[in-house]
């Protein structure tokens, strides 16, 4: 079953429109365009999980060079070093994976080649997909290492504004019920942005997650952002080892690719067209596979 969820914002901006309407029941974050974790918005402070904060070792990010001008006046960006670590509220390291520029993968693969594939789906085969998947490349149960998403923040850098901030309330007796019932419940979200998102430059998203009673090596997770079948762009982050029922918090730092007037009229003239594909891997076999969609004809 599918649940439709308002989540107010905690600061106002115009970029984001008043109101985010998710469908889903639990989910998994990506940006720069997030299925957030479920729950409500907090007004106050969050208040830090009682679980043990490890900081990840020797994580990395990697973004693909941006490929906007796949659709007529896109542009890109250029990456620059990693700003500093912080202390976090409760204790621990927010770690910050900047995303620097790789050679995109030239060699394109359809998503029917995956779903035949022998062996296990890796980071080189989704970086070859040039349009967004119809369906999911893994199911939920593939997911062995208990990864989930508990907290989940983006700003706007270059004002520091809040645009929204929710975390995960406990699971209950029902969804548990719900997530039996529907194997892709929490994989999909759909957004609706206002106008001036697709404006914004530099933005951070703000993720905590826990892991089961197994260890995480190479985590990485790909998204892939599209609008109609062209690639937007791509990011690509090494979150590294985590250890065993750890609760990890990072920052991803995203450069947006410049888009043309044309483009930004045509993605806010034709809402839910622009979708993105989150993959995540451990030791390079795909473990988990989130979607979403976006309307950025909020506020209109």
């Amino acid at each position: 079953m599918v649940t439709v969820i308002a989540c107010a914002y905690k600061n106002k901006s115009p970029a984001v429109d008043r109101k985010l309407t998710r469908h889903s029941t639990h989910s998994t974050p990506s940006f720069p365009f997030p299925p957030p974790p479920p729950g409500r918005r907090t007004a106050e402070p969050l208040v830090p999980t009682h679980r043990r904060r490890e900081e990840m070792s020797e994580a990395k990010a990697r973004s693909d060079a941006p490929v906007a001008d796949n659709v007529p006046g896109g542009g890109g960006g250029h990456g620059t070093a990693a700003p500093p670590r912080e202390r976090k509220a409760g204790g621990g390291v927010l770690k910050r994976l900047k995303s620097r520029q790789n050679k995109v993968d030239s060699r394109p693969v359809a998503e029917e080649d995956l779903r035949t594939k022998s062996g296990p789906i890796t980071p080189e085969d989704v970086l070859g997909l040039r349009v967004a998947t119809r369906g999911y490349l893994c199911k939920p149960e593939e997911n062995i290492y208990n990864i989930d998403f508990v907290r989940f923040k983006i700003r706007d850098l270059e004002t520091d504004t809040v645009l929204f901030e929710i975390a995960k309330p406990p699971h209950t007796d029902d969804e548990e019920e719900n997530r039996a019932g529907d194997a892709s419940a929490g994989r999909f979200v759909r957004y609706q942005f206002t106008p001036a998102f697709l404006r914004l430059r530099t933005v951070g998203a703000t993720v905590e997650f826990t892991v089961g009673n197994r260890p995480l090596n190479n985590f990485r997770m790909i998204e892939r952002h599209y609008f109609r079948d062209h690639l937007l762009k791509s990011f690509d982050f090494d979150f590294g080892f985590c250890i065993p029922n750890s609760c990890n918090t990072c920052e991803h730092i995203y450069e947006f690719p410049q888009l043309s007037d044309s483009l930004v009229r045509q993605m806010v003239e034709c809402p839910y067209e622009t979708r993105s594909d989150s993959f995540y891997f451990v030791d390079n076999k795909l473990v988990m596979h989130n979607k979403a969609d976006y309307a950025y004809n909020g506020g209109q």
